[in-house]
């Protein structure tokens, strides 16, 4: 097994156990956010189909939750700016 197929299944590990977003992994893996998106979304599908599908909902559900995450961390900063 090569590093890089290493490399995807920590990262699918990691992100299975924790439910960690993309820019999460990265900084834990000291690792670019396109290399975590390009290994679990292109290089996972061809190494591992039944674990794929379970990251791809993950990745969804950050997806269509991430206009409230935003949202959130937009009104965040600006109640700190008030103090």
């Amino acid at each position: 097994m090569n590093h890089i197929t290493e490399r995807v299944l920590k990262e699918t590990e990691f992100i299975l156990k924790t439910g960690h977003t993309i820019r999460e992994i990265a900084v834990h893996f000291s690792i670019s956010k396109s290399t975590v998106h390009k290994d679990l979304h292109e290089r996972l599908c061809q190494i591992d189909k039944n674990k794929y599908k379970q990251v791809k909902e993950i990745l969804k559900y950050h997806t269509d939750i991430r206009h409230i995450r935003g949202g959130e961390s937009t009104k965040k900063k600006y109640l700190e700016m008030e103090l």
